[in-house]
């Protein structure tokens, strides 16, 4: 049985500053700025499972989802595609889990969360390693790295007397911060080639 990135490093075509460069880093800086606008939100929120709360929880993955696509479309043959199909699927089926949790209460639902972060952190380091020619990605590899352990910790948290949604709304800001650092990489990356 072939793995769904066996055939990733065939769909990538020389680097360039393109505008597939370009719309990636615009999409790094909207991710950053929707990661801590999000985090704000949720902190609000936080303490109990709301109809509010389940769909700010809803709308993160399916942000991502969104996200995937727009860099999906950028993307031509200038980068991986499968990766980026295999993150929108978990960005939906995440979406359909949190809110699934969520009628359950904090702990399944960081158990929820837990899961998505180590499998979408997976993606990400593959994504991310991919991508190292592009310039920015050391931040996106960390982020990805992050991503697996911190899952790992929501959902030990998950079982524990501190079960908490705060934590998940650091957790974004921190990936958003990995975006910001990859998106200025990527500025001046592309501001050298010129």
């Amino acid at each position: 049985m072939s793995s769904p990135f066996a055939t990733a490093d065939r769909d990538i075509a020389p680097v360039s500053t393109t505008g597939s460069t370009r719309t990636l880093r615009n999409l790094y800086y909207v991710r950053f700025a929707f990661a801590v606008v999000w985090a704000v939100l949720l902190m609000t929120v936080a303490k109990t499972i709301t109809p509010g709360t389940t769909v700010l929880l809803a709308i993160y993955p399916l942000f991502d989802l969104a996200a995937a696509v727009v860099d999906l479309r950028s993307s031509g043959a200038t980068r991986a595609r499968t990766p980026l199909y295999i993150n929108m699927a978990l960005s939906l089926a995440a979406t359909v889990a949190l809110c699934a949790a969520a009628t359950s209460g904090i702990p399944d639902v960081l158990r929820a969360w837990g899961i998505w972060a180590i499998t979408a952190g997976i993606v990400q380091l593959v994504v991310a390693i991919l991508r190292y020619r592009l310039g920015g990605q050391w931040a996106m590899i960390l982020s990805g790295g992050i991503s697996v352990l911190a899952g790992s910790s929501f959902i030990a948290m998950a079982g524990g007397p501190n079960a908490a949604l705060t934590s998940v709304a650091g957790y974004a800001v921190l990936g958003g911060v990995f975006f910001l650092i990859s998106a200025i990489r990527l500025h001046r990356v592309a501001a050298r080639a010129e």
